[in-house]
């Protein structure tokens, strides 16, 4: 225990105590956390953080960056004046410009801001499959990296201990990625980056494997009766059936006009759901689907925008009846152009490829943002 008065952060998972004890294949190694750029900024597709310098306040990192001090204090639980150590981490309440150590820039911001545009958004000129025209946009000279660490905010109660358990990562890792001091020092409402493992990201927490947990069936006893087994005569069996399929309600017929406008769209692609809705932080949702997966509008309506940003990645917005648009992102080989009317269902485009193809969709009432899950089957 006089490791913690020293800087490095100490490991309390015993490993080395004696030669016949060791949890060293407890825990699952982990990446470095990224370098940060110029201004001290990693950048992740959904969000970005600040890594402090020595000397660092809440105040002086707002000014590198532009940003509100209160705003930026208070988005992490902090005073303007509060003092930083080296390698602390500051959650980022707005995007900020700079490099893209950690990966690509926001898909939320750039999906909102083809929306704004979409009156006078450059468009993207097509060519048919396998023509020289229709060669994929150069590559940003940043290394782009779609996967992110999952971001935690810190509940009233948690330990850094009990969150690294959480995600089965080592705490040192929790720390060293946070910057967390010697005693592992949280606060309740602190985000924490959760460091990749292996180059994935821990996406959820650690579960009990299969039928680990789940009681266990009582046995036969010779003292309980058996349950009765008695079935009806075989010609009362149809007669049985008919009347229970008339007692039975039909819910597809008696469903009414409003209940049916709860999925109003297409699923644009089939996949799991592998980042959901979280409003200001993910507008829209993320579904994993195999790199050429064909991409669908969601439903009919007229082309409005298609943009591509710095890193190559395309940008469809579609704008529908009812003052609703859909946006489609991490999509290539478009089959659409701006101001064509499209169908309900009808290709748009193929799922792009990239270290963990997905398709970005977002659901737009006006500018505000709507959870798709709610309009989709």
């Amino acid at each position: 225990m006089a490791l913690a008065a020293c800087n490095d952060v100490p490991d309390y998972d015993l490993r080395g105590m004696g030669t016949g004890f060791t949890t060293a294949g407890a825990m699952p190694s982990t990446n470095n956390r990224p370098a940060p750029d110029a201004n001290g900024v990693i950048s992740y597709p959904t969000y970005q953080v600040a890594v402090a310098r020595a000397g660092d306040t809440v105040a002086t990192i707002a000014g590198r960056l532009s940003l509100d001090a209160g705003q930026l204090a208070s988005y992490n639980g902090l005073q303007t004046g509060t003092s930083l150590r080296a390698g602390e981490v500051l959650a980022l309440p707005a995007r900020v410009s700079g490099g893209l150590s950690g990966g690509m820039t926001d898909i939320t911001s750039i999906a909102g801001a083809a929306i704004d545009r979409a009156g006078d958004v450059t468009t993207t000129a097509l060519a048919p499959s396998g023509s020289s025209a229709a060669t994929a946009p150069a590559a940003s000279s940043t290394p782009l990296q779609i996967s992110e660490p999952v971001r935690h905010q810190v509940a009233r109660g948690e330990t850094a201990y009990i969150i690294a358990r959480r995600y089965n990562i080592p705490v040192r890792s929790l720390a060293e990625w946070n910057g967390l001091d010697s005693n592992m020092t949280i606060r309740e409402g602190q985000y924490l980056m959760i460091p990749t493992a292996n180059g994935t990201p821990s996406t959820t927490p650690v579960t009990s494997a299969p039928g680990q947990g789940s009681a266990t069936p009582v046995p036969p006893s010779a003292s309980q009766p058996l349950p009765s087994e008695a079935t009806p005569p075989a010609a009362a069996a149809p007669a049985a059936a008919a009347a229970a399929a008339a007692a039975t309600p039909n819910l597809g017929a008696q469903q009414t006009s409003a209940s049916q406008s709860t999925s109003t769209l297409q699923r644009p692609v089939a996949g799991n759901i592998i980042r959901a809705y979280a409003r200001g932080r993910n507008d829209g949702i993320d579904i994993g689907a195999p790199a050429g997966t064909d991409v669908q509008a969601a439903a009919a309506g007229t082309v409005a925008a298609i943009t591509t940003n710095t890193d190559g990645i395309q940008i469809v917005v579609i704008r529908h009846d009812g003052n609703l648009m859909t946006v489609y992102t991490h999509l290539d080989r478009l089959t659409v152009a701006r101001g064509a009317s499209v169908s309900r269902g009808q290709v748009i485009g193929k799922v792009a490829d990239g270290a963990t193809p997905y398709l970005h969709f977002e659901v737009r009432r006006g500018l505000d943002s709507v959870d798709p899950s709610t309009m989709l089957p």
